[in-house]
């Protein structure tokens, strides 16, 4: 219901209730003249108009409540979040200096790149051998995601408002773009050909491919609750992988409902000694025409080749 008619429907109990208020102010009898049952019908009237400012306040309420169930809509139950944990298949060596702000895996290329003013760089090459080609971003530029589409490469900026368009192979700058608001995880889901962004917040934001135009977007719940710090981005089929920042944890999320279906246990992968400030996971890369995974962090030393299995299976050689 619009505006305009949610105003009309509102407009008919209230001037019926300044009808009520008018008719429960009795009018004195004047004089001696004044009979008995003139008395009558005044206390007839105050009765009735009591009734009316009854019946009003139930009219008024009514709207509220009507609008209440509404917005609340009928109850339904969360869908259920399978509970994985990763199995590890192999380690790679990775530049334990690289402040890991994404990661993917495309024409045969890891493409990795990396945060922090001043030391921003994409960097791209076979996976766990020193990269190719590279290319810095120049301070004062915070360099965060990025999502290779073909023969162009996406890097997203934190704070800088700016987005930079590469050529894939060479790493080449080609163009820069606005971009409103925070820069962190991008992946391009091909399905839908549209871009899939986060923001550190709860929520997935859609974009065009080639001018990053915003779309749509999505909400992120897991069983009825916000899911907030999505950060580094893999899209993989229907499906969006999110890294939680600050914690081990990814979660695998259905971008039609923004409901979160999986969620990926991948702590304990380094050894204590391995572990220096700023050293959390950040990094989830598919790897083409299988079910496995190439996953890292800020500052990790190695790089792991996973799968992702139910958290209750032990047996097999994966931690």
């Amino acid at each position: 219901m619009s505006e305009r008619s949610g105003g009309a429907r509102e407009a008919t109990p209230g001037r019926a209730c300044q009808a009520g208020a008018a008719m429960t102010e009795p009018v004195a009898p004047a004089g001696t003249a004044a009979t008995s049952g003139r008395l009558r019908r005044v206390a007839a009237m105050v009765v009735v108009g009591v009734l009316l400012l009854a019946s009003c306040a139930a009219a008024e309420r009514a709207p509220d409540d009507a609008a209440g169930r509404a917005t609340r809509g009928p109850r339904t139950s969360a869908p259920p979040v399978q509970r994985l944990r990763v199995k590890v298949l192999g380690t790679l060596p990775h530049d334990s200096g690289a402040f890991t702000e994404g990661l993917e895996i495309a024409g045969g290329r890891l493409y990795e790149a990396t945060g922090i003013s001043g030391q921003s760089s994409v960097r791209a090459g076979p996976a766990g051998r020193k990269p190719t080609v590279r290319a810095a971003l120049p301070a004062p530029l915070f360099g965060e995601g990025i999502t290779v589409l073909g023969r162009t490469l996406w890097q997203l900026t934190w704070r800088d408002r700016i987005a930079v368009e590469r050529d894939a192979r060479t790493l080449a700058e080609l163009r820069r773009v606005p971009y409103p608001g925070e820069g962190w995880g991008m992946c391009l889901q091909r399905t839908r050909h549209r871009l899939v962004t986060s923001d550190g917040s709860a929520r997935l934001t859609f974009r065009d491919p080639r001018t990053l135009a915003r779309t749509g977007g999505v909400a992120v719940t897991e069983a009825g609750r916000p899911v907030t710090q999505l950060n580094e981005l893999e899209c993989v089929g229907a499906a969006v992988y999110a890294n939680v920042l600050f914690t081990d944890r990814i979660v695998r999320i259905d971008p039609a409902t923004g409901a979160v279906t999986a969620s990926v246990d991948a702590s304990g992968l380094l050894r204590d000694d391995e572990l220096v400030p700023g050293s959390t996971l950040n990094g989830i890369a598919a790897v083409p025409g299988t079910d496995q995974f190439l996953i890292t962090g800020k500052f990790w030393p190695r790089m792991f080749r996973v799968v992702f299995v139910p958290a209750g299976r032990t047996s097999g050689s994966g931690r």
